[in-house]
Formats: structure tokens, sequence, C-alpha cells
């Protein structure tokens, strides 16, 4: 192995810490400044069309889930149940809520009150955390309505007729937004503004679809879920800016000098992995740890996927008809975001066959049905289209009362045996052909 150059390697993760603090310190000037903002959700956040009206933009999720990571989630949580929030409830949720009890108060700094909010139907309960923001603020609030895919394996595309109707249902939906933007603002729509912010998103989306690709190389480059975490809050906090987009194509740069000299993640790589579901924030570091003991590492997930906002697409706006395009890449975005989650064997299985993956770590958790419901028999389909180990461990994203570390060390630890077992009477079994 080379040796690392140290501006180079390691780069991505410094930058984008920064940029996430900074972006931090933006909301929290905005909020002493008095300032309203947009508050939005990574599925369809539609960051490029609001940018061009100077509304700063606010990601509740990533709010909620920086309080798990920062280790004070439970003191969010029990001051939303105290208030009345059941504990069945999504912590996402509750956490966002007692931010709201606290004047926007968070471990990072301080976010604006919501000017209006804007949400998709890819998660039901966006509707209903956008509900609350109505009676606590009186927000003004725009549910943008995306038809999802028909079946699995359904991915028609520009020209076919369902796909034409269903674009010009978002493009009217978005007039519609436009206008209640406007009102909101006191500002005119720009469109080449519009053009502008999705010239960045292009770049952006270019960069992260050649990211994903590299992490194919063996050893992998980054680790989806750890390093994929920071590239996600990037992802969407600076979507449709120079900034976002520069902050890619700097992170392929440093990943395609990682693969040409042979510098990977952990320094022996035994198990290539994906994970389905999203994270365990409550113990962050120690999660990816009970598998990086074992040499396993994580080179693709599902939560890059539905997490990215479309950004995993590569998908590439036409800035010579702006709005109609960004009508176009919202459907493709939120379908395939909503596909992530419902028809997910399929893409699980071109993972497995492109990414060389030995094994597949299901998640389920306690505050999020949307995400988890099905994976059971998701992991069931899978093992019966590909003869892969698969790992089904269930915890929480926010909520640290469920997640048991014993537990959960006890069947990862069965799980690489496993994963040892396979391999040991894979190479018997080469042996005696």
């Amino acid at each position: 192995m080379t040796t690392a150059t140290p501006e180079i390697v390691g780069r991505g993760n410094a930058d984008g810490a920064r940029l996430f603090r900074e972006w931090f310190t933006d909301l929290t000037a905005a909020a002493a400044a008095g300032r309203g903002a947009a508050y939005v959700f990574v599925m369809g956040s539609l960051a490029e069309l609001l940018r061009t009206f100077d509304l700063p933009i606010v990601f509740p999720e990533i709010n909620s889930l920086q309080t798990a990571v920062r280790r004070v989630a439970h003191e969010y949580l029990a001051e939303a149940e105290e208030y009345g929030y059941s504990p069945d409830i999504c912590g996402y949720v509750k956490a966002d809520v007692a931010t709201q009890l606290r004047g926007g108060v968070l471990p990072m700094g301080k976010i604006p009150k919501p000017a209006v909010a804007v949400l998709t139907n890819a998660c039901n309960t966006y509707i209903k955390w956008a509900e609350i923001w109505e009676r606590m603020h009186g927000t003004p609030t725009f549910v943008l309505d995306v038809p999802g895919s028909r079946a699995a394996g359904l991915k028609p595309g520009p020209g076919d007729r369902d796909f034409e109707g269903d674009r010009t249902y978002v493009l009217a939906q978005l007039r519609e937004l436009i206008t209640l933007l406007e009102r909101v603002t006191g500002r005119s729509f720009d469109v080449d503004r519009l053009r502008e912010s999705l010239g960045h998103a292009n770049r952006m989306s270019r960069a992260w679809e050649r990211l994903l690709q590299l992490n194919r190389s063996r050893p992998s480059v980054f680790n989806a879920l750890s390093d994929g975490t920071i590239y996600l809050g990037v992802a969407n906090a600076l979507r449709g800016t120079p900034e976002g987009a520069a902050y890619f194509e700097d992170l392929v740069a440093e990943m395609e000098y990682k693969v040409a000299h042979g510098i990977g993640t952990l320094t022996e790589e035994k198990w290539r992995l994906v994970f389905v579901g999203v994270p365990c924030y409550p113990i962050f570091r120690r999660f990816n740890e009970l598998f990086g003991e074992w040499g396993g590492t994580f080179v693709n997930s599902t939560y890059l996927w539905f997490a990215s906002g479309g950004t995993n697409l590569g998908f590439q706006y036409d800035l010579a008809r702006p709005l109609d395009s960004l009508a176009e890449g919202l459907l493709v975005s939120v379908r395939d975001a909503m596909d992530s989650m419902f028809f997910q064997t399929r893409i699980l299985a071109d993972m497995i066959d492109g990414y060389q993956i030995d094994g597949v770590v299901f998640h389920p958790i306690k505050s999020c049905r949307t995400v988890s419901t099905g994976l059971a028999d998701n992991r069931r389909a899978l093992m019966e289209m590909k003869d892969i180990a698969t790992l089904f461990i269930e915890s929480d994203m926010m909520d640290r009362r469920v997640v048991s570390e014993a537990q959960m060390k006890n069947r990862v630890d069965a799980f690489f045996e496993g994963l040892a077992s396979r391999r040991a009477q894979a190479a018997i079994a080469a042996a005696g052909r």
C-alpha cells in the first residue's frame, strides 16, 4: 500500500464537517435576525427552487439525528413525551417537537422558525409532522403529491404516456408552490436563478454517481454508513449551491486517489457489506465498530439511496427548460426514494453482484414504520433470489432505551462467524472440484 497523502486522504470528511458547521452557523444567524426558514425533508426537498427565494433551509430530520449522534436525543424525546407525544411516535418528530418547544435550540446552534413548510408524500409521517408546525406557528404548508411506481421493476421514463401525465401533474403543483413562495417571501420567481441552482445540482449529482461507482473497488474507499452520513448531510444541506458541487467534485478526486493507491477504509478489508435501513445513531460510532472489528465495511446502503434526495441517480436537469426539468427530476427522485423502501429487492441483488458483497445487514427500527415495515419479507425475497448471508438486527435511530449494545454484539459476532464458515465451505468445495 502506498503511503497516503495527508492533504488528500481524509479531506472529504474534514471539509464535510466544516461545511456542516458553517451551515448551522448561518441558520443561527438567520434565527437571531428573526428570519423565517423553509422547513423541508430529504425526500423531495426542492432546495433548488427554494434557494431562488433566498429562504434559509431547515431539514428537521437532519437536526433530529444530530441530537442522537451527540448523545442528547433522550433529553429531547423525554420533553416531547412529557408534552403528550407517545413513545411509539417517530423519534425524529419528537426531537423536533422538543426543538420547537426550546425555541429552536439544538446542539449545533439555533434554527429559525418556519415561514413555510414544503413536503412530499414520500413518507406518511411528513404530512402529520408539518401539521405540528401549523398548530405551533401557523405555518403555511404545501404538500407535493408525487405519484409512486405502479409496480416493482416498472421504470417508465420521458415519452411514456403515464410518465408524461405524472410529470404534468407535478409541474402544475410546482407552479402553485411558486405562487405560495412569492406570497410568503414578497419576491418574484426568477427562472435564471433556478437555472443556476439546477446547474450546481447537476455537478453534485454527476459527482455523487461517480462516488458510488468508485466504491466498487477493492478495498472500498469509503464506508457507506459512517462516511456516507457525512456526505448525505452535505448533499442535502448544500444542494443547488456552488460550495456543495465543489465539495463533491473534490471528494471524487480524493476517492480516485485512494483507488489508484489501494487505500481502503480498513487496515484489512475482509467482508464487504450492504446496509438496509436507517443507522443506529444513539451508538453510531460503536455500531460501526461492531462490524469494523471483524474487518467488515459497508460499501453501499439503501440509506445512500433514499436519503440523498435523488443525488444518487446522477440525474441531470435540462437547463434549457428548467421548471419542466425540475418537475421531471422531482418525479424521478421521489419515486426512486419510495422504491428504495417498497421495491428494493432487485436493486439489492444488483448491489450484491456489482459490489462483490459478502453479506446484507437489515436494520429495522422502532421509530420508522415507513422504512422498517416489510423488511423481513424483503430479506426473505432477497435470500430466495441470491445465495447471500443476511443479518436482521433491530434497534432505533433515536431512542437509546431500545438499543442493547450487548445483544447487538452477540448477533453481529454470530453473523461474522457464519460468514467465515460459508467462506471456508466454499473454499473446500472449490478445492474438491
